[in-house]
């Protein structure tokens, strides 16, 4: 089984891998967001695909994928989180359907050769931790079929919640940090650089090997994670976010000034 090389996210991710799923994964906002990743997901996959994920976490939506009659191959770059994963699903039915393996996306290279995929999903940021986009989208062409879809989930460049937070907050630095195009951003005790793509940047490194089909925006009105405890106190209001965020995640410079924006691409 191939490992990752010692890569700074993987290290950081460690050290968050035993409380990630209680911040993110089973938070209120986290299943929001997750939600619409996830029916997108039902609507561009089939039962039977075998699908590549990248940055898998702790193996919530490869255990999703897998219930819904798919074969999933789940990569994360965080030996924690792996093991994490292995866990939850090693007493599962589905076990037989996921295999795990500690991989950055910068290492897709060191999978096993006779592996070949109906599409590949990524949710929530975790190629934010790739600089460079254009080895994924290298690697990621040899292994797919024409007109396998790609489904990948971004942080965006401009999030009006997070600007709108931390002005309030008189952080002039975090309410910007995104629109420098990178930053050094601390993930549980470790520092590490985070890149923040635009949809035309991202459609460019995977040119001409993948033609972008759609952008939708993923927590526009939704607030980010970290905004948990006051939408707890507000449990309507998060509702409405919801029934706002259905109506305009599909509109052009609207769907890119939320949290996350989920771009689904197809190998020409």
């Amino acid at each position: 089984m191939p490992s990752s090389q010692s890569v700074p996210a993987g290290r950081a991710f460690d050290s968050l891998a035993a409380e990630y799923d209680s911040i993110f994964t089973f938070s209120r906002i986290g299943r929001s967001q997750r939600d619409v990743v996830r029916n997108q997901a039902l609507a561009t996959f089939t039962s039977g695909s075998h699908i590549l994920e990248l940055n898998c976490g702790t193996g919530e939506d490869a255990l999703f994928l897998a219930q819904h009659g798919m074969r999933v191959t789940a990569c994360d770059a965080s030996p924690a989180m792996i093991a994490n994963a292995r866990t939850k699903t090693s007493n599962t039915d589905l076990a037989r359907h996921i295999n795990f393996y500690v991989l950055a996306s910068e290492d897709l290279k060191m999978l096993p050769p006779q592996l070949h995929f109906d599409g590949v999903f990524s949710n929530f940021s975790g190629l934010n931790c790739v600089q460079d986009l254009r080895c994924v989208a290298n690697e990621l062409a040899k292994r797919l079929r024409s007109e396998a879809r790609l489904m990948l989930c971004f942080s965006t460049p401009y999030c009006a919640w997070e600007t709108g937070y931390y002005l309030l907050h008189g952080n002039r630095h975090k309410a910007f940090r995104r629109s420098r195009g990178s930053c050094n951003a601390k993930i549980g005790t470790t520092t590490i650089p985070v890149y923040y793509p635009s949809p035309q940047d991202i459609h460019r490194a995977f040119s001409p090997e993948f033609r972008l089909i759609s952008v939708t925006g993923v927590g526009i009105t939704v607030p980010p994670s970290y905004m948990e405890g006051w939408v707890l106190k507000h449990p309507r209001l998060l509702q409405a976010f919801e029934a706002i965020d259905s109506t305009i995640r599909s509109w052009p410079l609207v769907r890119t000034l939320g949290d996350h924006m989920l771009l689904l691409l197809e190998r020409a």
